[in-house]
């Protein structure tokens, strides 16, 4: 009767395996999403506060560039460098990234209405929120988006340069109706692509992996909001 004891074991042991593994990935995004939301959550403070005062907004406008580049750098060592960073460094330079972010954010308040800033935001979270849940739940391998939507990125950032020099109204609706396409499905990639990432790292829980992933849906997120702001953003007389 062997047989029949070792014929019941190895089924069970592969169900509780992948129970284990389900459990594993769900923390892990939490994690993940729980990180994003205090970015977020930073960003929005940060850029309500610093717009109380327009002397602050204005210095931070002359000094957008040198915010530009302290941010790209944020970006690329915690993205290039992030094998070699503790939890609390990767910690502390998304953290920082994100006060940046709500340092140059501040100056929209002067730009668009209230009311048109939180309509974005709110399609933000709701666009976000539905691309999430589809690359959960579907069973489709979206890896084939990958170069479309590089493309879309060449595309949008050569279009944003000749925007700047240009301020076609014309250019700034077709740039936002492409970032929201372009950025509504990273969104999905970058869910799975992360899932994937933690199922490759052996189900880790390091905080710095999870750290970076939020870097990733938060830019994400971020940039959606941007683009819904082009479309649907009500500018001030």
């Amino acid at each position: 009767m062997a047989w029949e004891t070792s014929g019941w074991q190895q089924p069970a042991r592969a169900e509780v395996s992948d129970v284990l593994v389900q459990e594993s990935r769900r923390a892990f995004m939490s994690r993940v999403y729980g990180w994003m939301f205090a970015g977020l959550t930073v960003t929005g403070v940060v850029a309500l506060l610093t717009a109380s005062s327009p002397e602050l907004v204005m210095r931070i406008a002359q000094f957008r560039w040198v915010l530009f580049i302290a941010q790209l750098g944020m970006v690329f060592a915690l993205s290039g460098m992030a094998h070699k960073l503790s939890g609390a460094v990767a910690g502390a330079l998304f953290l920082g990234y994100s006060l940046l972010t709500g340092l140059t954010f501040s100056v929209l308040f002067y730009v668009y209405t209230t009311g048109s800033i939180a309509n974005a935001f709110l399609m933000s979270a709701g666009a976000f929120g539905a691309m999430s849940a589809f690359a959960t739940f579907t069973k489709k391998d979206l890896s084939g988006w990958s170069t479309f939507l590089f493309m879309g990125l060449i595309g949008i950032f050569i279009a944003s340069i000749v925007q700047v020099f240009m301020q076609s109204p014309m250019l700034n609706f077709v740039l936002g109706c492409a970032g929201v396409l372009v950025f509504a499905g990273l969104t999905a990639y970058d869910t799975q692509k992360l899932r994937e990432m933690h199922a490759d790292s052996g189900y880790s829980s390091a905080a710095t992996l999870s750290i970076v992933g939020a870097l990733t849906l938060y830019l994400d997120f971020i940039n959606l909001f941007i683009s819904l702001l082009r479309l649907f953003g009500s500018r001030r007389d």
